[in-house]
């Protein structure tokens, strides 16, 4: 079975997240965190059929909020390397992954 792996700043992009909706109405933020991680479990099944963005990461578009998640496969390890709002700026979404 998979393993799914978070990098420190994939962490960061949850978090930042989970503060920008839970400062629009409380108790948003923690469904944005429940949201995004549900797809990011769904991996386990999923990873490797998502489209390939930035030349080496595959994207996973979020079910319920505007955001998607950058990862990559080694092996049997799912890598997630950002958890992104999609209303940035691609060329600043680059950067960020690169």
């Amino acid at each position: 079975m998979r393993t799914i792996e978070f990098t420190e700043s994939a962490f960061n992009d949850i978090d930042n997240g989970f503060w920008f909706y839970e400062g629009q109405r409380e108790g948003l933020g923690s469904y944005f965190e429940s949201s995004i991680m549900a797809d990011i479990r769904a991996l386990h099944i999923h990873a490797g059929v998502h489209q390939i963005h930035f030349g080496r990461y595959f994207r996973k578009v979020a079910r319920r909020f505007p955001w998607s998640i950058y990862y990559q496969i080694d092996e049997d390890v799912i890598r997630i390397y950002a958890v992104i709002d999609d209303r940035r700026d691609p060329s600043w979404v680059n950067e960020q992954l690169n």
